[in-house]
């Protein structure tokens, strides 16, 4: 059975009028294993002596849901099989993350093998990830389209969730080394399916979704999905007892018209909303997390009054017109607001107070505006040349970005005057003294604003043949310009066009076998993150190579994968926008094996997991331009970060990562499972300084760390045909774990502890 989801977000106005004109229908089929409609020729009259009169009508093909396994991918551009792709992909599908009861991106990607948590970099609060090592910001896409605003992302309205590992700037442009990180969005289906969802748990958790699908006419369908979601953390303020929460509100649409004929056309709007009380973690003492009687994994050094609140709205028009089965030209148009602003406190070695400002420099704030239009367009063919069978791709895309951001303005708690005349030591003593407050919407009265607006173009194509029976060979370039704009008085332009280039080379032993050797690059120009350096410096560029086989058994029900490969990177950029070294390094690289699984072992037995061994390494420390600070010489010189971090292994990476989850369906309608997510340790220091002597102790290499550790979840479940109840229990065994890490090194934030949550599901 299939579960969606729908929140209490408008369910007296939304859902109650929706579900009033839907007529009972029978448990629907997951949109994303169903195949478009295909034209049919058949006969009006097979046995009839007279003359035949041929008809064309729409043939739907049923097929079975994919489980946890994927049969489907658009993250190569093209609706693909996984199984056919010469790089590593993961695919996180809908059935996996509500037997999990996931309802964040972030929580979906814990069964994503080789990637970790960043707590929130300086400026940057939102989803934050490292894959492979290398850091994801500027890689996160929706329906393969740029998505790399700061905000948290939800999955209430998200098919499945599709990580194609590696470089990859020939498929999607500027970008990192560790791989893409695709959302894939519900769309509207030809048929009538609803479901709604209440959930409650410890902490104060509470969730309501729902998906509602209509169909108005033959090829004409419309789909909204709404969800409401709230819960804290174990951690307190044991001053004021105040607790970090989260907060979340969401409505998506889609309506789609000309569904599974030759011109398609998909009108999808998707809004949320966050109200949370954020939360910095815990500071380091003596290399580790602080842990006392007082101060400890439970203290939270925050108050209610702190919030990060955020409403991000998405418009997407998405049409495609087939000229024959295997041509088509797909083309989609964005518009995308994000507005953040958030007050948040830094945790200290002294406890926390009722004002929540104890201490200096204890605030982090910013309100940020950004908006991107976006044009893509993609033509891909299939044709014969010499007997040889080519799928062909090209495309062109435009992206306009417009951005700016600032810390907001400080008041005083007692009063409410503005702080805005005090800076520095006269601003911490009066905020220790009367203490502070901030408005989201209120902007600092005496710091400049950074602001920036950008042109991106690009030009790609891709060609993949079959040079050889079962032998294919994959060939793909790509031209990007950027023209832009910035407030800065040192750097106040940035022009530049790189290419990327994507090649594989597959041999399909058998219909079940792959086995490929792939290359592809990225870059990242300097102000991609948009930091810029004093003076313009080489662009952040990543190669991969990767051998990889993947392989399909007990008919295709289960896949199992491997990959073997090398990242290299030159002039890692810093995600932190308080540093002023924008380099991390000069090169490193990371060298590493993979093993995922993923479908069904019977009927009744379904497996997902993943191995990942990553070793990740400093070959050449930073070179940064510089600013006049200590140790770095005369303003605009060339400087070296200390070169005892060469040869380190990278920040928060560990050497290994291990995920597993299964289910089992027992006594008809039960169904049990339960899974883990392990992780090995994780440092966090800055590989930029001058002199690193704080991170080595006698010699050795000693930064902060944090330990590795083993988290259990479990569920129990019971399905009939219009209905569900599920429990689902994470964290298991209540075990104290650190599940991010700030990169620097100042602080880390502890997982949740353990947390029941009952779920019911009503279908109709």
């Amino acid at each position: 059975m299939k579960s969606r989801k729908m929140p209490r977000l408008a369910i007296n106005v939304a859902a109650l009028a929706i579900a009033s004109v839907y007529p009972l229908v029978s448990l629907a089929e997951d949109a994303a294993s169903k195949e478009k409609a295909v034209p049919t020729t058949v006969n009006k009259a097979e046995s009839a002596p007279a003359e035949l009169t041929e008809v064309t009508v729409n043939a739907k093909v049923e097929s079975k849901a994919d489980g946890y396994q994927a049969t489907k991918t658009r993250v190569g551009k093209v609706l693909q099989d996984p199984h056919d792709i010469p790089q590593a992909i993961t695919t996180v599908t809908r059935s996996l993350m509500e037997d999990q009861q996931v309802s964040s991106l972030r929580d979906a990607l814990r069964n994503v093998s080789g990637l970790t948590f960043n707590a929130a970099e300086g400026g940057r609060g939102g989803d934050n990830f490292n894959l492979r090592g290398f850091y994801t910001f500027g890689d996160i896409y929706l329906d393969g389209v740029r998505d790399t605003a700061q905000y948290y992302r939800e999955t209430f309205n998200l098919e499945q969730v599709d990580v194609l590992r590696g470089s990859a700037a020939m498929l999607f442009g500027r970008g990192q080394a560790g791989g893409v990180i695709n959302q894939v969005t519900k769309m509207a289906e030809l048929q009538d399916s609803n479901s709604v969802t209440g959930s409650l748990g410890n902490m104060d958790y509470h969730q309501v979704t729902g998906d509602f699908n209509k169909k108005l006419a033959e090829t004409t369908a419309i789909r909204i999905n709404v969800m409401d979601r709230s819960e804290q953390t174990y951690r307190q303020n044991p001053a004021t007892g105040d607790r970090p929460e989260n907060d979340r509100q969401g409505i998506a649409l889609s309506l789609g018209t000309g569904i599974g004929t030759n011109n398609e056309f998909f009108l999808n709007h998707v809004y949320t909303k966050t109200r949370d009380v954020p939360d910095y973690g815990i500071s380091f003492v003596n290399k580790t997390p602080i842990n006392t009687p007082a101060l400890n994994d439970k203290t939270f050094w925050g108050t209610a009054r702190n919030f990060d609140d955020s409403e991000t709205q998405i418009t997407t028009g998405i049409f495609t017109h087939k000229f024959t089965e295997d041509t088509q030209l797909r083309t989609q148009i964005r518009h995308a607001e994000y507005d953040r602003g958030y007050w948040a406190q830094t945790p200290r070695t002294i406890a926390p107070t009722a004002t929540g400002t104890g201490g200096s420099n204890g605030n982090t704030t910013r309100t940020s505006n950004y908006k991107t239009d976006t044009i893509q367009t993609d033509f891909s063919t299939k044709f014969d040349i010499s007997g040889m069978k080519n799928q062909f791709l090209a495309g062109l895309e435009y992206l306009k970005e417009d951005s700016q951001r600032n810390s907001l303005q400080a008041f005083n708690a007692r009063t409410g005057a503005s702080y805005g005349a005090l800076s520095g030591a006269a601003l911490n003593t009066a905020i220790a003294t009367d203490g502070v407050f901030y408005d989201r919407d209120i902007a600092s009265s005496t710091a400049v604003p950074a602001k920036f607006t950008a042109d991106n173009y690009a030009l790609y194509m891709q060609d993949s043949i079959e040079f050889l029976k079962n032998w294919d060979l994959l060939v793909g370039v790509r031209r990007d310009e950027m023209r832009a704009e910035y407030s800065s008085t040192t750097s106040p332009k940035l022009n530049y066009g790189e290419n990327s280039y994507r090649t594989g080379l597959s041999w399909h032993q058998t219909e079940d076998s792959h086995y490929y050797v792939s290359y592809s690059d990225s870059f990242s120009p300097t102000a991609d993150l948009y930091q810029l350096t004093v003076a313009p410096l080489p662009p952040e560029r990543s190669k991969t190579v990767e051998v990889g086989a993947k392989w399909l058994f007990l008919d295709g029900d289960f896949s199992f994968r491997t990959a073997l490969y090398r990242t290299t990177k030159d002039w890692e950029r810093n995600t932190d926008l308080e540093a002023t070294a924008a380099i991390l390094t000069k090169k490193r690289r990371t060298d590493g094996l993979e093993f995922e699984a993923a479908g069904n072992l019977t009927d009744n037995w379904d497996v997902f997991g993943g191995l990942a061994f990553m070793d990740a390494k400093i070959l050449e420390a930073a070179q940064n331009i510089s600013t006049g600070g200590t140790g770095q010489g005369p303003v605009g010189s060339i400087y070296s970060a200390d070169t005892r971090f060469n040869g380190q292994r990278a920040r928060n990476t560990p050497n290994m990562t291990f995920n597993m989850w299964t289910t089992y369906k027992i006594a008809g309608n039960w169904k049990i499972g339960g899974g883990f997510e392990s992780k090995g340790e994780r440092s966090g220091y800055q590989p930029s300084a001058v002199d690193g002597s704080s991170n080595f102790v006698n010699g050795s290499f000693q930064p902060n760390m944090l330990p590795g550790y083993t988290r259990w979840d479990a569920m129990a479940s019971y399905e009939a045909k219009a209905w569900a109840v599920r429990l689902n229990v994470k964290n298991l065994f209540d075990k104290v774990y650190y599940d991010s890490i700030y990169d620097n090194g100042g602080f880390s934030v502890p997982g949740n502890g353990r947390q029941a949550i009952i779920t019911t599901e009503y279908k109709f």
